[in-house]
């Protein structure tokens, strides 16, 4: 099958390997010249034949939206877009109504594989109609993991990234739990070997995963974290899982702190707790640090 790539950064270039390498001719376009087959958005539409598919693996956000208004211009009737990218759940109906103005087919792909989906294979999860997905299940297939595993088809327009967003909002809780086990084992007299305790757990223990494998990996590479600096950024699908908790009245305590979690990590020094060590101070006496 025929395929245009936008975007072969580190996952978008990968997944075009994969693709190759399964048997499909996929053309890429980048806006670095040195990893793209084609100059532009025009070219990359001629050389397709239709009806084409087109994959968008941008950042989420306005690089995604005016990619997506920018081959409504370009494509034809029948043809159809994939969003990969992170992209908010709601912004796929607005971009679904844009294209079918002009008879074009949107597909939304949540993608979950990192770096290692070359070799491991993507989980994907996807939105959208059924003859839109079916006609594209080559694509998905030769991407997948090999297995019955790896695939969904979540639902319409917008369910493949919000199966996404929901996979990341746990993704935030379970490195939370590996990290603070991993502080406390550091702080403990009783303990002499944590990066060997973290590779004990790999196998017949209930949180096996393969945070865990990674997590095992980076304490191989720095025993004690020494070479890593305790600042996490959040790619947005965190907030919108919660946002969404918030909207339909789900309790979500473990995905919620595991993101306040991030912004505390961002403080060089926190000004809650400032004022919390202010207002122990106040009522009891207690001792303060001073700058």
């Amino acid at each position: 099958m025929q395929l245009g790539m936008i975007g072969l950064g580190k996952m978008g270039g990968n997944m075009k390997l994969r693709l190759e390498k399964a048997g499909h001719k996929v053309v890429g376009y980048d806006r670095n010249p040195d990893v793209a087959d084609v100059g532009s958005l025009e070219d990359l539409v001629a050389a397709l034949d239709g009806p084409r598919a087109v994959w968008v693996m941008v950042p989420a956000g306005e690089a995604t939206r005016s990619t997506v208004a920018e081959l409504g211009a370009l494509l034809s009737k029948g043809d159809i877009v994939i969003d990969g990218g992170n992209s908010r759940f709601t912004d796929d109906a607005v971009n679904a109504a844009l294209l079918a103005e002009h008879g074009i087919g949107y597909v939304d792909a949540g993608v979950s594989g990192g770096v290692w989906g070359i070799t491991e294979g993507y989980a994907l999860m996807v939105g959208g109609a059924e003859g839109d997905v079916e006609r594209l299940m080559p694509i998905f297939n030769a991407l997948k993991p090999e297995g019955e595993f790896g695939f969904v088809h979540a639902g319409g327009v917008g369910a493949g990234h919000y199966a996404k967003m929901v996979h990341n909002g746990i993704e935030y809780a379970m490195m939370q739990a590996y990290a603070e086990g991993y502080e406390l084992l550091e702080a403990s007299e009783h303990v002499d070997n944590v990066p060997e305790i973290f590779k004990s757990w790999r196998q017949g223990t209930v949180i096996r995963s393969w945070l865990l494998d990674l997590m095992d990996r980076a304490l191989d590479e720095d025993p004690e974290l020494a070479r890593v600096k305790g600042y996490v950024e959040d790619s947005g699908e965190g907030r919108w899982t919660v946002d969404e908790g918030i909207r339909l009245r789900v309790p979500l305590p473990a995905i919620t702190e595991s993101l306040f979690a991030r912004f505390t990590s961002r403080q060089e020094d926190s000004p809650a707790m400032k004022a919390v060590a202010a207002l122990r101070n106040q009522f009891g006496g207690h001792a303060v640090k001073s700058e």
